[in-house]
C-alpha cells in the first residue's frame, strides 16, 4: 500500500535521511525502531508531506505522491498522527473529532465514526464537551488517534503514540491499535520508542540509525535478534 524509495531529506546541510526504502503491506501493522535522532519522525513528515524530499519517491495505492502537500495527502486517506498529539487544546472533544472529518460532507457518516470512536476510546464519550486541553496526555492520546479515524484512512501513520503516557493507558491504546487494525483493515506505520511493545503488535519492522535502514525483517524475528535485543530492548 505505501512503498518509500530511497527517500533523502535534508534540513538546511543536514542530511537527516540517506535513501531510506521501505514498504508496509496493505492492512499490515508495520514499525519503525531506532534511536532518538535516527530519522523515524522525519521519514513520517516526509510522507505526508510535512517537509519536501530532496530526492527518492513516496508511492501510495499505486501513486506517486512525493512532496504533494499535505492536505491532499489527507484527501487520499493516508492520515498522520504526529509525535505530541497536536490537538486543538482550546476546543472540546467534539469539535476536534469534527475537525477530523473537514473534508467530510456525510453527516451520517460522521456521526456513525464518532460513535465508532467512542467504542474503540470510550473515555472520549465521557469527556465529549470537555476542552481537550484538560484531558490527561492518556485521553489526548486516544484523542488525536480517534481524531484521525474521524478522516476514513486507509492507511495511519502513529508517530510515538506512547510518549508521555501513563503506562496502565500505554496498553489500552496499543490494544485499541491493534483493533483499528483488524475490525477496519487500517493499514498501520507505527514509530514508536517501546520497541518491544511496537514489534508486538506488529507483522513486520524496520530499525533506522542515523537516517539509513540497517536491519528489517518480520517482527518476531527483529525481537529475536541480538542486536535489536541488546539495543532497543534493554536485555
Amino acid at each position: 500500500m505505501l512503498e518509500i524509495n530511497q527517500l533523502e531529506v535534508c534540513y538546511g546541510s543536514i542530511r537527516a535521511l540517506h535513501g531510506v526504502t521501505l514498504k508496509v503491506p496493505e492492512k499490515s501493522i508495520v514499525t519503525l525502531i531506532g534511536a532518538n535522532g535516527a530519522g523515524k519522525s522525519t521519514t513520517l513528515r516526509a510522507v505526508s508531506g510535512l517537509i519536501k524530499s530532496k530526492s527518492g519517491t513516496v508511492n501510495y495505492n499505486g501513486q506517486d505522491i512525493t512532496n504533494k502537500p499535505a492536505h491532499e495527502i489527507v484527501g487520499l486517506a493516508l492520515c498522520h498522527v504526529p509525535e505530541g498529539r497536536m490537538i486543538f487544546a482550546n476546543l472540546t472533544v467534539e469539535e476536534n473529532l469534527r475537525m477530523g472529518a473537514y473534508l467530510r460532507n456525510d453527516k451520517l457518516g460522521i456521526a456513525a465514526d464518532i460513535e465508532y470512536a467512542f467504542t474503540v476510546f470510550p473515555r472520549l464519550k465521557e469527556r465529549f464537551h470537555q476542552l481537550s486541553g484538560t484531558l490527561s496526555g492518556g485521553e489526548q492520546q486516544m484523542l488525536a488517534i480517534a481524531r484521525a479515524l474521524m478522516s476514513k484512512p486507509r492507511c495511519l501513520m502513529l508517530d510515538e503514540p506512547s510518549l508521555g503516557i501513563a503506562p496502565i493507558l500505554v496498553r489500552a491504546i496499543f490494544d485499541q491499535i491493534v483493533t483499528i487494525n483488524k475490525e477496519r483493515g487500517i493499514t498501520i506505520l507505527l514509530v514508536e520508542q517501546n520497541a518491544n511493545l511496537a514489534l508486538a503488535i506488529s507483522d513486520y519492522g524496520y530499525v533506522l540509525e542515523t537516517g539509513k535502514v540497517i536491519l528489517e525483517d518480520t517482527a518476531e524475528a527483529l525481537r529475536k535478534d541480538p542486536q535489536v535485543r541488546e539495543a532497543y530492548l534493554g536485555e
